[in-house]
């Protein structure tokens, strides 16, 4: 009866091994355990929400494709609210960070400062503490920001002084990410401004067409971030 009862035990915990971590297929080999999937957190406004077209259009998403295509395991989440300044992300920013945790946060805000003759220190401080709002809760995060210029020529609405301002803003970008050794997109738009057939109507936000050049003008910095994470 002893010797009857032992066999069983055995053959319990047998089968509670085979049933865990290393679970066996009928072949008898172990199968594989999934990829961790990690986050990347897309951080910005219209032009990261992909105003005016489907959702599957925007930029976060074709980035999401070349991803799934290379067998790479992180997931695109889009938080891109369009008309928002980097005031009001600001704001927004402990919402979303309470929402997913990003190993990889691209911000992409400050054109509706811009647009709205915010001073540019203003713009400036509000982009450093968004950076310092992520690294305060998430420190392996990895930040990539992203550069803007204006989509038209301020020159034309009053000379020097908006001409100006124009060269003030676009130059605020580069140097905030030396500042915090983040990695960097030049120009979102670079290849898409000023081509009528890339944007819609308003001339301001990108079409189907300008929305994969833009998805490509962020690959190119993203993709190395992702490789060595």
């Amino acid at each position: 009866m002893r010797l009857l009862t032992w066999i069983f035990v055995c053959c319990l915990l047998a089968a509670c091994q085979s049933d865990g971590a290393g679970r066996t297929d009928p072949s008898g080999s172990v199968a594989p355990v999934p990829p961790v999937m990690r986050n990347i957190v897309f951080f910005g406004n219209s032009l990261t929400a992909g105003y005016g077209l489907p959702p599957q259009q925007s930029f976060p998403a074709l980035i999401q494709q070349k991803i799934d295509s290379l067998g790479l395991a992180w997931q695109c989440i889009n938080a891109g609210v369009s008309g928002e300044t980097t005031a009001g992300g600001l704001q927004r920013l402990p919402t979303v960070l309470g929402k997913r945790r990003p190993d990889v946060f691209v911000l992409e805000l400050g054109a509706n400062d811009g647009l709205r003759g915010i001073p540019v220190r203003e713009t400036t401080q509000n982009l450093q503490r968004i950076i310092d709002g992520v690294r305060h809760q998430y420190p392996e995060a990895e930040i990539v920001l992203v550069g803007l210029e204006f989509p038209f020529d301020l020159s034309a609405f009053g000379g020097h002084r908006y001409a100006r301002y124009a060269e003030e803003f676009q130059a605020q970008f580069r140097p905030l990410a030396e500042k915090n050794h983040l990695a960097f997109v030049p120009f979102l738009l670079q290849g898409v401004l000023g081509r009528r057939e890339l944007n819609l109507p308003d001339g301001a936000h990108p079409n189907a067409a300008g929305y994969r050049i833009v998805a490509e003008n962020v690959w190119q910095v993203l993709e190395p971030v992702l490789r060595r994470d």
